[in-house]
């Protein structure tokens, strides 16, 4: 449900209007303020000051000429619905002096429609097509923020967080893909302050469920001949399991199986691990693929190898196979494998992100994760590991519980994940650090010792070298290193 703004806008939007300022102003310079900003402003202002919106001077940048959107209007999904939109949401926009915008999922401006005065206007502020009016871009606004959160908003004056968009009001709802349920883009209703609506986020919203059911009866068309110019391979199988694919992995079509209501494949076909365990092939078909069960045999465990104690970048490896993997990937797993039975994407939001977590952002994640690492390795409801797991946080858990200082130190070559701000992950890297470090302090070990030193967390650790110094054989020539590195500390 959208958090829409109060209703002292309608009654008086210029007093309100001066309110949000005087809000704006007492957030950003860390003074009380006259009360606090809507949760969906406030969260939004703190992703744009995280990506370095400039509050008093930002502007959207200009991504792509009018010249060049040709080419990604004609391809871009929601082409197929521009004369709806136009019909619904045109006429209005312009009698209210309000103008019709719609981004893609990155918050592109693609097309911009509707008043001409109001168009003139938006020139001078860069709501022009080919600007880019994502959050991390533009700074809080109606279309970044519905890309960002996946729901309706109305921004209204100084909840905009750039000053330069103080005297507009906008409200965009997110249009997603019937066939996948990713992002497509925004729609946007955008005027001057003084043309503000109370219908105006209920317009948006509605226009975008339109939109959205437009696209899904036009994905019926096309899954219905997919189905009958395909059919004859499925039955070809005479009887044995399979399945018609459309081209996002949506099952169309069964022959003799029971299946999840969407495969993950790849472009190109290939072998497959269904989430029960039995291996099928895929053949790619016009707009589409036959997907065909074994009948026999067990698929084999995927091996998943986490290597997330180090100074360096760490690793994440598939049966053998090196994965390039996002900090955010990388978190996720951590968690998961913290959290055997599972996690849903509430909890994983909350441990990710706290309590500002989306978990409309942690499902797109999880499903860019289960793509790069391919099928049998992230299962959901709950979201889990199913392959088989070696992980180095684990290991050195296992090594703390038996107090294991040799186990523990080969296992540790740096704090878990460096650079995660994640809570959770914060308090496990705070923890494996200090129970290692006072496990090797213990043992008194000197080659313990050396390996928790040569580590970031105790290169600069005058304890750690003076316990080094003194387990160190004086005929031991790291011994000279220890105390060379312990003189310039002091």
């Amino acid at each position: 449900m959208a958090e829409r703004p109060e209703s002292d806008l309608l009654r008086d939007p210029e007093s309100y209007a001066r309110l949000l300022q005087r809000v704006r102003d007492a957030v950003l310079t860390g003074v009380p303020s006259p009360r606090s900003p809507r949760s969906v402003v406030s969260e939004s202002w703190e992703r744009s000051l995280a990506a370095r919106v400039d509050p008093e001077q930002g502007e959207a940048p200009l991504v792509f000429e009018r010249a060049e959107l040709n080419d990604l209007r004609a391809g871009h999904p929601l082409a197929a619905v521009l004369p709806l939109l136009r019909e619904t949401l045109v006429s209005i926009a312009e009698d209210a002096e309000h103008m019709m915008v719609v981004t893609d999922a990155d918050g592109l401006v693609l097309w911009r429609e509707g008043a001409t005065g109001v168009l003139l206007r938006a020139d001078s502020l860069s709501l022009a097509e080919g600007t880019r009016w994502s959050e991390e871009a533009t700074g809080t606004n109606a279309m970044g923020t519905a890309l960002a959160t996946g729901e309706p908003v109305q921004i209204y004056s100084a909840e905009h967080l750039v000053r330069r968009y103080h005297n507009w009001t906008c409200a965009a709802a997110p249009v997603r893909d019937p066939d996948t349920g990713a992002l497509l883009g925004s729609i946007d209703v955008t005027g001057p302050l003084r043309t503000v609506h109370p219908a105006m986020l209920a317009l948006v919203t509605a226009s975008a469920q339109l939109a959205e059911g437009r696209l899904r009866a036009q994905l019926a068309v096309r899954d219905e001949k997919m189905r009958r110019a395909n059919m004859r391979h499925l039955e070809a199988l005479r009887g044995r399991p399979g399945a018609l694919l459309s081209a996002g992995g949506r099952v169309l079509a069964t022959e003799a199986c029971l299946l999840p209501s969407t495969v993950e494949v790849r472009r190109g076909g290939g072998t497959v691990t269904l989430p029960d365990g039995r291996i099928a092939t895929v053949d790619p078909l016009d707009e589409g693929f036959l997907l065909r069960v074994a009948t026999t045999g067990a698929a084999p465990r995927r091996r998943l190898l986490l290597e997330y104690l180090t100074d360096g970048a760490g690793s994440t490896t598939v049966d053998g196979r090196d994965i390039p993997f996002t900090l955010r990937h990388a978190e996720l797993l951590t968690l998961l494998a913290l959290h055997p039975r599972g996690l849903s994407a509430e909890q994983l939001a909350l441990q990710l992100y706290g309590e500002s977590g989306n978990p409309v952002t942690v499902r797109a994640e999880i499903h860019r994760l289960r793509t790069q690492l391919g099928t049998g390795v992230v299962q959901t409801r709950p979201y889990r590991l199913a392959a088989d797991l070696d992980a180095d946080f684990l290991r050195a858990r296992t090594a703390l519980r038996r107090g294991d200082a040799g186990a523990a130190a080969r296992c540790f070559r740096g704090p878990l994940l460096p650079g995660s701000e994640s809570p959770a992950i914060l308090e496990e890297r705070e923890s494996i650090t200090a129970q290692v470090r006072r496990l090797v302090l213990n043992s008194d070990a000197p080659e313990n010792l050396w390996s928790f030193w040569e580590t970031s967390c105790g290169a600069d650790d005058v304890e750690v070298l003076d316990a080094l110094c003194a387990a160190l054989d004086h005929t031991d020539p790291r011994l000279a290193v220890a105390r060379a590195h312990r003189a310039r500390l002091r």
